[in-house]
């Protein structure tokens, strides 16, 4: 049996015993989890997050890019057209520890800047060895980002792969304060 087929199954299983069709397409917390593609660091598994609590987008690295500034503005509109006018109101950036961005970074530099949107030189401004150091550049990057709501909360953690341990690295607070 290939992995397709166990997938499957494990699909027949869930529809009958975990499946919820009452659950919205809006997360019910109105969290929005952005993390790095490693099937080590599955935000739903590290997070411990329930179905239907939290969008989760997944990039190489789970950084910063304009692809995912892009499908925030995207969600940004469907909430609005879901009857949720602040839409998302808790981002939260999940990177880690041993990530394979490093290895990018190393061997196919001009493919990781085109990625981030940033020229090769850059790269290493971005902290891309340095998870610590790179999900509070992406929480102050969000802040300058005037595209997005400003009551919007941000928070930036760190999943260390050896011990299974996150760390808050950016506490959560508001993108920005409110003009008025």
């Amino acid at each position: 049996m290939d992995f397709n087929d166990v997938m499957l199954e494990r699909n027949a299983d869930f529809s009958k015993t975990a499946f919820a069709p009452e659950l919205k397409m809006m997360p019910s917390t109105g969290t929005v989890v952005i993390g790095c593609v490693d099937p080590r660091v599955d935000p739903a598994h590290v997070l411990g997050l329930k179905q239907g609590e939290a969008a989760v987008i997944r990039n190489v690295g789970g950084r910063l890019n304009k692809p995912l500034l892009e499908t925030l503005s995207i969600l940004s509109v469907l909430a609005r057209a879901a009857g949720r006018p602040d839409g998302a109101r808790n981002l939260v950036l999940l990177q880690h520890t041993d990530c394979g961005i490093i290895g990018c970074h190393k061997h196919a530099p001009a493919l990781l800047a085109k990625h981030l949107g940033v020229e090769t030189e850059a790269l290493d401004g971005l902290a891309i060895t340095e998870p610590y150091k790179a999900v509070a550049l992406d929480a102050a990057a969000l802040r300058a980002n005037k595209e997005l709501p400003d009551g919007l909360v941000v928070s930036g953690l760190v999943y260390d792969v050896k011990t299974g341990q996150v760390t808050t690295v950016v506490p959560p607070a508001p993108l920005r304060q409110s003009a008025g």
